[in-house]
């Protein structure tokens, strides 16, 4: 095999309760990755789109090709590559874009090398292209973008990650305005302590997220979507959050929150067409306010990265 095309997915981070350890798979948006064989050591990208012009063809510091690199180097392979990347979703959405980009090149390389490793094991690898990307390695868009699934990250000293099965009937909405979120910002405007209060809300909610997923109980799910630490904080930085997750919880979602740091708002149903009329409460909500936005509707993507050429 001298060419590969892999599709690597979008995913929504925290999941409301679940700050840095819990995540999710979609099956769109996500972004695409061509790898040709070269006839030399060298790493190239010789093609971005979908970037505006944005991201850098240095393979030393454009989260696709990192990856790669560490790949390579760590396994003591001596083959280089042409890299073509294809942004086929948005950037600083909070949908994981540079994780998409990490697992889609990293799985792209191990899949034209004749699969030599398993795909969990290229979680480290895909990870140092998130640390190139935002200045910290974090798995929890990385991990459900390669395993695929709802995915829990359980520690990271050592790094212990896991899968929980996920209902049939769970549906997603998310919504991208076309706002900006600068991820650092984010992080910055956190509490540094969190009262024991909110401590043990929030725990007795991942407990019950975690539960009600395996259990494929809606409501448990519903009930335990409420973050008392990271979305009262995070509200400020997206216009018309309150009043979009209002229309969302009006229009028969399980429950609404931010999709890792924003400014995507993501909502999970039971049942497409509950999803669906989700979206269009979300939309409308943001567009009275003169936001545009993009849509999106899925279920869980269970597989992952995928060669699709």
């Amino acid at each position: 095999m001298e060419s590969i095309k892999v599709f690597a997915p979008a995913t929504v981070a925290n999941v409301a309760c679940g700050f840095d350890i819990f995540g999710f798979a979609v099956d769109a948006p996500g972004d695409e990755v061509i790898v040709k064989k070269r006839n030399d050591k060298q790493v190239i990208i010789t093609k971005i789109s979908g970037d505006e012009g944005k991201l850098t063809f240095d393979a030393n510091k454009n989260a696709v090709t990192v990856p790669i690199l560490a790949f390579l180097k760590k396994n003591g392979i001596e083959q280089g590559f042409d890299v073509e990347l294809h942004k086929k979703m948005p950037l600083g959405s909070g949908l994981g874009s540079s994780s998409a980009s990490s697992v889609a090149g990293v799985f792209a390389v191990n899949e034209i090398l004749g699969k030599p490793f398993t795909t969990k094991s290229l979680l480290p690898f895909s990870m140092e292209g998130e640390r190139i990307a935002c200045g910290s390695a974090h798995a929890d868009n990385v991990a459900p973008a390669l395993m695929g699934g709802f995915v829990v990250i359980r520690s990271y000293n050592p790094l212990d990650i896991f899968n929980v099965p996920t209902p049939p009937e769970l549906y997603v909405t998310i919504v991208h305005p076309d706002i900006e979120v600068n991820t650092k910002d984010a992080r910055y405007i956190l509490r540094n302590e969190v009262s024991m209060k909110n401590t043990i809300a929030q725990m007795g909610n991942v407990a019950g997220m975690i539960a009600g997923l395996m259990q494929s109980d809606y409501d448990l799910i519903a009930r335990s979507m409420v973050d008392f630490i990271i979305e009262p904080v995070r509200a400020i930085l997206i216009p018309e959050f309150w009043e979009v997750k209002h229309a969302a919880l009006e229009a028969g979602a399980l429950g609404c929150s931010i999709s890792g740091a924003g400014p995507s708002v993501f909502a999970f149903s039971r049942g497409i067409e509950t999803a669906e009329k989700v979206g269009m409460a979300m939309k409308t909500a943001f567009e009275k306010a003169s936001i545009h936005c993009n849509g999106y509707v899925s279920g869980i993507n269970c597989q992952g990265p995928k060669v699709i050429g």
